[in-house]
């Protein structure tokens, strides 16, 4: 089982110690979160940053908002990340649910998963060197894996479930342990359905904290804050792990689901967390 570290987003300049700290123990990627109306970095200016910090670790996006986002910068961007750090970049895709995210750049909530649509079909062309169309060439770089970084979807129902099946590599579960395997076969049948080679790559999520009583209460209170906007809080962060046992079970449940990837979300600040992580991993 590999076990990734999703990053706190409260204070861009600790992330470079969360890095090299996950990058010199046994995790195999690190993760960022995507809002835009929100006081977060942006995950890949700051994912290149992380990737010339470290030498081995995957970056991911988890998940990028694709739709916010015009279709051609972003393929040149993610390529670019992909090719600059040999393959290195994970490329976690959805479509967002904020209002203010999409009401800032003009993007229609409705019409958002017809839009990721179109731009994964315009991206995988870009990523393996054929022109944009229209009388305008290829745009570059070429990325380091063939036919574009690794492409992960997140998301609850079939429509974008299905995405993992017609565009993707894999899955991204932000669900808790007691009804992801639902999600995960619905994503195993897609796959089969589309005739796929082999089986989605399935990475699940569990939002921890590992500290002191101060280091809880911060995960805790931003936490809070960040899923205000769903109107439950409280049953987001009644889910925050806290112990080295509760992080090991829920491991271990998810690898008994066939999850080949643990990511463990932290909101509190403190990146002496991530020493405690891997003694427990």
């Amino acid at each position: 089982m590999n076990v990734g570290i999703g990053l706190p987003i409260g204070d861009p300049t600790t992330l470079l110690d969360w890095a090299r700290r996950a990058d010199s123990g046994p995790f195999s990627t690190l993760g960022l979160l995507d809002r835009l109306v929100y006081d977060n970095p942006e995950p890949l200016v700051a994912l290149a940053v992380l990737a010339g910090a470290t030498s081995r670790i995957r970056v991911q996006t988890e998940v990028l908002l694709a739709p916010l986002r015009d279709t051609a910068l972003l393929a040149k961007q993610a390529a670019t990340l992909d090719r600059m750090t040999a393959g290195r970049l994970v490329l976690g895709l959805g479509i967002g649910g904020r209002d203010d995210d999409h009401q800032v750049t003009g993007i229609d909530m409705r019409t958002r998963g017809r839009r990721l649509d179109e731009q994964m079909a315009v991206m995988r062309r870009l990523w393996s060197g054929d022109p944009y169309g229209d009388g305008v060439g290829p745009i570059g770089p070429r990325p380091a894996r063939p036919g574009g970084p690794e492409v992960l979807f997140g998301g609850f129902k079939p429509a974008a479930i299905e995405r993992v099946a017609r565009w993707g590599d894999g899955f991204l579960a932000a669900a808790p342990l007691s009804w992801a395997g639902g999600l995960f076969d619905t994503a195993r049948r897609f796959w089969k359905e589309y005739g796929r080679d082999g089986a989605p790559r399935i990475v699940a999520q569990a939002n921890v904290a590992l500290g002191p009583d101060d280091v809880i209460h911060d995960a805790r209170a931003r936490m809070h804050a960040y899923y205000a906007f769903t109107g439950m809080p409280d049953r987001m962060t009644a889910g925050l792990l806290t112990t080295p046992a509760a992080i090991r079970d829920t491991i271990t449940g998810f690898t008994d689901l066939g999850a080949d990837e643990v990511m463990l979300y932290c909101y509190g600040l403190d990146p002496t967390q991530v020493d405690r992580l891997a003694d427990v991993v």
